[in-house]
């Protein structure tokens, strides 16, 4: 059955028309017919895999479709390189944003296209049309802040400059609002708006269903790299949106799960002072607890000192101060594998440096932690059978799909890598679950598969201390609420008495630190 068509009013400003890209054994894009009006915002969907991000890549010319052909304003386009992309008016803002730390915001914005007075660069001349730019747009920035000291928020408007600077008429979001506050999100929606307004075409691509069905006009949904459906906003649903992209039924009630029993003290934290890679303090005289049968979420910003929390726990930093006891032992000066083995179960908020080896097979690293020991080896023999009977039943009780223990893990799909490193952590059924960024670019089906193996593991009286920037995932799973800013606890409150205004405000430093209420 074809696929809904719906077309607002208004000229196609960009269409792509049966657009085909193949890879060894895989068909990442099988004929995707696809159009973006003029001051037209059209979300794109998918579960991982579905083909947007490769789609994307054909339309800023990283990729060469197999078949199929690109109109801009009903022009044929032919693109060799992302350069003949910007210069057909298509600017992309990656959810890794692709900015030069060390340059100012207004030398990464005019790089490669900077206004020159005689041989040199002509810095004022940069400064001032970044600064008209800004102000056109509603893209507050300093042009000269250097842009390793500028919030993600500063540093997403740079990218979306450095896009309008080259008269970009299409852009393409992938995921951005993934790293920013609720406030921010509104900000960065309020631009998209007034860009919208100003004749631009948007391409928002989002695993964030509330937000689509705020800001898009149409929502095309991709599934194993064909086009389901094309339709407008009104009369679309979260529910609706979700069956389509996973082809069945998905659990969106989003009813938070209260505890049922709270237990002893597991992790312990008082005192601690945490240093980053330069020196800096970025944990400062941090308190925390949890409880077994408790998931306490850590919320914030990006760069507040989650990361730094998260090492000194499992004990990939050293602390500058204070004491981290698990169970009541102290493991301040533990090492990974002193962690580990005493009780902690970590699941890194990135799966490839810290989670997997990606070289390395299914059962290898289902293994990788306890490969020295009964009942993987023994006598300094490691023992392949059971290393495949691990991995295979892990492979069933955890549903990942795309290999056998033989395969190696980079050749999963990251939601069945990410569901790998939670069998691997959650199977030795550890005191401490750390969950750091646990569904991180991870499609709607993989989300609900993750939440619930963290109540699982909760209920059954595990503890679980949850750091994520997604306030919807902290609302849905937690017990209990800490907000981290600059280091410190911003905030705390119970998951069934916080408000996500409140917590916005707290993660952007705009609330003096309180403890929760009595």
């Amino acid at each position: 059955m074809a696929p809904p068509n719906v077309s607002p009013s208004g000229p196609p400003l960009l269409e792509l028309r049966g657009i085909t890209k193949r890879f060894p054994g895989v068909v990442a894009n099988d004929g995707i017919d696809l159009d973006l009006r003029v001051g037209e915002v059209h979300a794109l969907l998918g579960e991982n895999g579905a083909g947007k991000s490769t789609l994307m890549n054909v339309l800023y010319g990283l990729y060469h479709p197999d078949e199929g052909s690109i109109l801009v304003r009903g022009e044929p386009l032919r693109l060799r390189s992302p350069r003949d992309a910007i210069e057909a008016g298509i600017g992309m803002v990656h959810q890794h944003f692709q900015l030069i730390p060390v340059l100012t915001v207004a030398e990464n914005i005019v790089l490669a296209e900077e206004p020159h007075r005689g041989p040199l660069m002509d810095l004022r001349s940069a400064d001032r049309q970044v600064a008209e730019l800004s102000s056109r747009y509603g893209l507050t920035v300093d042009p000269r802040q250097r842009v390793e000291e500028a919030s993600v928020g500063q540093q997403q408007r740079a990218e979306i400059l450095k896009a309008l600077y080259r008269q970009a008429e299409v852009l393409i979001l992938d995921e951005p609002t993934a790293v920013l506050s609720p406030q921010e999100t509104e900000e960065l929606f309020t631009v998209l708006r007034g860009l919208r307004e100003d004749g631009r075409g948007i391409i928002f691509i989002s695993h964030k269903l509330t937000e689509v069905l705020e800001l898009a006009d149409r929502i095309t949904v991709l599934r194993r790299g064909r086009r389901v459906a094309t339709m407008p906003r009104e009369g679309a649903t979260r529910e609706s949106l979700a069956e389509l992209m996973v082809g069945r039924h998905v659990d969106l009630s989003g009813t938070r799960r209260p505890t049922r029993n709270i237990g002893r003290p597991v992790l312990e934290i008082a005192g601690l002072d945490v240093d980053d890679d330069r020196g800096l303090p970025a944990v400062r005289d941090l308190a925390v607890s949890v409880r077994a049968g408790e998931v306490v979420a850590v919320a914030g910003v990006d760069g507040n000192g989650q990361t730094e929390l998260v090492q000194a726990i499992t004990g990939l930093r050293r602390p500058a101060a204070g004491r981290i006891a698990l169970a009541g032992r102290d493991i301040s000066r533990a090492s990974p594998r002193q962690a580990l083995r005493a009780g902690i179960g970590h699941i890194p908020e990135d799966r490839h440096r810290h989670g997997l080896v990606l070289e390395f097979s299914i059962a290898e690293n289902v293994v990788i932690e306890d490969h020295f020991g009964p009942p993987v080896a023994t006598g300094g023999w490691m023992h392949p059978r059971a290393m495949v009977d691990r991995a295979a039943r892990l492979i069933k009780a955890f549903d990942v799909r795309g290999g056998s223990p033989e395969t190696q893990a980079g050749a999963l799909s990251g939601g069945n890598q990410q569901k790998l490193v939670c069998a691997r952590e959650m199977d030795r059924s550890p005191a401490l679950v750390i969950a750091a960024q646990p569904t991180r670019g991870l499609d709607i089906g993989a989300v609900e598969f993750v939440h619930d193996r963290l109540i699982a593991q909760r209920d059954a009286g595990g503890a679980v201390l949850l750091v994520s920037f997604e306030l919807d995932e902290v609302l849905e799973l937690a017990d209990r609420i800490l907000v981290m800013y600059e280091g410190r606890i911003a905030l705390e409150r119970p998951g069934d008495g916080a408000t996500r205004e409140e917590l916005g405000l707290a993660m952007t430093g705009s609330l003096a630190a309180e403890p929760a209420p009595a």
